[in-house]
């Protein structure tokens, strides 16, 4: 089991996992979670991805997450595209990362595509799972269904094991921003034309936050070497609903 770690930045205390490559000379994969994620949501995946590839993998908090430094509210509407990157590349510079491919997660995996646009040489490839490149009816709907299903339930206070006092700010962060009627316009297209390493992007069939224009418009507008592909029996979280698959992909990916 692998311990906790703490990394001072100038704009926050942020919490990661480092698990050593079992192979010289591999890359290290940099883990971005999700809207409600954080370095426990992604449970036993940073181990079975080290094992499968023999890479590095390094899974990090990022501000207002998990056991991060809080973040404050409201959300900017460009965290996706600025924020959230500007703070991937500090971290890459504060840890002294080299040769890294970006596995990202839903808004982790955009994330992971933005900072891919800054052409940082430390960087060779991006792996985006559920992808969000665009807003989609189908985002906001399934947003709006999980906002009620989580204010029903447990759910919400079930979270809290993850993000204790972040919670609130995870939640409205997610939930708040993304059906900002100033939001409804955000993309990622000038980012994906910038691109310049191999990407690896791909989703449910049955991804409840989108549609396969996600994943065609990745592959339309990434210049570089890119591999788009819809997953059978597979909603929004592929390294759960399809792990052997998502493990088997990504190892495709890194040969």
């Amino acid at each position: 089991m692998h311990a906790v770690e703490w990394l001072d930045l100038p704009h926050a205390r942020l919490e990661y996992l480092q698990i050593p490559a079992r192979e010289a000379q591999r890359s290290t994969l940099v883990l971005l979670h999700e809207a409600l994620g954080g370095v426990a949501h992604w449970k036993d995946f940073p181990r079975q991805l080290a094992e499968h590839t023999g890479c590095a993998v390094l899974a990090y908090s990022r501000q207002g997450h998990g056991r991060s430094s809080p973040t404050p509210q409201p959300r900017p509407l460009d965290y996706l595209s600025a924020g959230c990157p500007d703070e991937l590349g500090a971290l890459l510079e504060a840890l002294d990362l080299h040769d890294v491919v970006l596995v990202g997660h839903s808004d982790g995996a955009s994330i992971a595509l933005a900072y891919a646009a800054r052409n940082d040489l430390r960087v060779r490839g991006v792996v985006a799972m559920a992808p969000h490149v665009i807003v989609e009816d189908e985002t906001l709907a399934g947003i709006r269904a999980a906002d009620a299903h989580f204010r029903s339930s447990d759910l919400l206070e079930r979270l809290r094991a993850f993000h204790g006092a972040n919670l609130e700010g995870v939640f409205h962060g997610w939930v708040d921003t993304w059906q900002h009627p100033d939001f409804a316009a955000w993309n990622l297209d000038r980012e994906l034309a910038q691109i310049r390493v191999p990407v690896l992007a791909f989703q449910g069939e049955g991804d409840q936050y989108a549609t396969a224009e996600q994943l065609a418009r990745i592959a339309r507008l990434v210049p570089a070497p890119c591999r788009t592909l819809l997953l059978d029996d597979c909603r929004h979280i592929p390294h759960r609903e399809a792990g052997e698959a998502t493990l088997r992909l990504i190892g495709e990916f890194l040969a």
